[in-house]
């Protein structure tokens, strides 16, 4: 994450969005296949195919617990390379959709956490055990971003990372400090996890809202 902490902080809290993609990953076609090739070459297309099989396998097993298919989906995209937004996208602060994570071999934290999110949604883990965390990283003193995923509602969290490619309870992750998180409909504050903020709280996120319409462009 390239933003400043507090700057990045203050920001989120003020226009986190529940804009929420209609894209449907699991049935990409010869044309979309085309675009990736077109856009990024050959071996991104292979990426793009190996995590459409790694859905299907999922999908079509019946018998993936979801412990296994978080820790299927944490190690396939802990396999791209880690760059920064500025040095990646020559801007200080760009979501990438999956698609442009696998195309381009790369991201940071945001599309590590983004890519993640997505594909466990399109395995069947429900969006209400998800969330997108941003925290602080004590030992880098700077914002990072996270998934949380929480097997009931009252449990405590594993964390899917980039930085600690392990998953474990957040309990255990004592590098991080959790300032707020969101899914695809709501946010909440660290201090209150339970307490969802009024969606007119989160409806104007630019980032969440271009990814997702980048998603829809990309399967069109």
């Amino acid at each position: 994450m390239n933003l400043p902490f507090f700057k990045g902080l203050t920001a989120g809290l003020l226009i986190c969005g529940a804009v929420w993609s209609i894209a449907d990953y699991r049935g990409f076609t010869e044309k979309a296949y085309q675009l990736v090739q077109d856009r990024y070459g050959r071996e991104a297309r292979q990426r793009v195919s190996a995590w459409q099989q790694l859905m299907h396998k999922i999908n079509s097993s019946g018998r993936y617990t979801e412990l296994q298919k978080i820790r299927e989906i944490n190690d396939f995209f802990n396999q791209v390379r880690w760059v920064s937004d500025i040095d990646h996208w020559k801007k200080e602060d760009y979501w990438a959709t999956p698609v442009e994570t696998l195309g381009t071999n790369a991201g940071d934290c945001e599309d590590f956490s983004i890519a993640k999110y997505f594909t466990l949604s399109e395995v069947g883990v429900d969006n209400d055990k998800l969330r997108i965390t941003y925290v602080k990283a004590l030992d880098f003193n700077q914002a990072h971003m996270v998934l949380a995923y929480y097997p009931s509602p009252e449990s405590e969290p594993l964390i899917l990372d980039n930085i600690n490619k392990n998953i474990v309870p957040a309990s255990q992750r004592t590098d991080l400090l959790p300032i707020y998180s969101f899914n695809g409909k709501n946010l909440w504050l660290a201090k209150s996890r339970s307490k969802r903020l009024k969606a007119d709280s989160q409806k104007n996120l630019p980032q969440w809202r271009q990814v997702n319409e980048r998603m829809l462009r990309e399967l069109m």
